[in-house]
């Protein structure tokens, strides 16, 4: 049987909500309801962020870019994998809503790091920043931004120059080991303007493994740190909304 457990600013939360997280996250049922009220929270605080249908589409555009695929082969692949267009476009909506909720109400709040921070951050945390050896690529690029693009969606190699490259990690520039870390195998990613051309990087292999050192992992050291940081700062954050808000337990 379904009921309304609470009512959290006016959003109702259902006891089989909770039966059903419970389940799916293997949590206690205090777990699931402090994560509903959380959620329900969270929803009240985004009610004035508007997204537009053009912010989507240029956010759908760029994932679909980041996987070397069009968006309409990505819509194939969602229907294949039983996702509707209009429910992938909502949890678009969604993930933007909550990138200007973080940047407006929780990123403020985030002091910055010092590099004795970091440092003792790093020490503590090594084994975060093991890195691959190399990165087996094949780069691809053009004389415009336009022009590789253009290969991106359609894969037409006309015009393109491309050639393998097996780079290693240890000297590598740091915001390129950046962003070949983050790119799957497979994936290619965001096109790169090199001064004389673009060029985009298909990550083939990822092999071996080295602890970066501090200054060449200063960036991840601190992308990291902010990380931890966001984690707690959400939690206060949304800790004091609740001590505020309009909660009603009725079961």
């Amino acid at each position: 049987m379904d009921a309304i457990a609470m009512i959290v600013e006016g959003e109702p939360v259902t006891t089989s909500e909770i039966r059903t997280l419970q389940q799916q996250a293997h949590l206690s049922k205090q777990q699931a309801v402090d994560l509903l009220i959380q959620d329900r929270l969270q929803k009240a605080a985004m009610k004035h962020i508007q997204v537009s249908e053009d912010e989507i589409d240029k956010e759908i555009a760029r994932i679909a870019q980041q996987n070397g695929i069009s968006v309409a082969k990505m819509q194939k692949v969602l229907k294949k994998q039983g996702i509707k267009w209009g429910k992938y476009r909502k949890s678009i909506r969604e993930a933007l809503k909550k990138r200007t909720f973080f940047k407006e109400k929780v990123a403020p709040t985030i002091p910055m790091p010092s590099d004795e921070e970091l440092a003792q951050y790093y020490e503590t945390h090594k084994e975060m920043f093991i890195v691959p050896a190399t990165i087996s690529v094949m780069e691809y690029a053009a004389p415009s931004e336009a022009k590789i693009k253009q290969f991106l969606r359609t894969k037409n190699s006309k015009g393109i120059r491309s050639k393998r490259l097996k780079k290693s990690t240890y000297s590598m520039n740091p915001a390129l080991l950046n962003t070949l870390l983050q790119t799957p195998v497979g994936s290619f990613t965001a096109p790169m303007n090199a001064g004389d051309r673009f060029i985009v990087y298909k990550i083939l292999a990822k092999t071996g493994k080295h602890t970066m050192p501090f200054e060449a992992a200063k960036g991840a050291v601190a992308a990291r740190w902010r990380q931890q940081q966001q984690t707690q700062a959400v939690k206060d954050y949304f800790q004091k909304m609740r001590t505020e808000a309009n909660i009603k337990i009725l079961r």
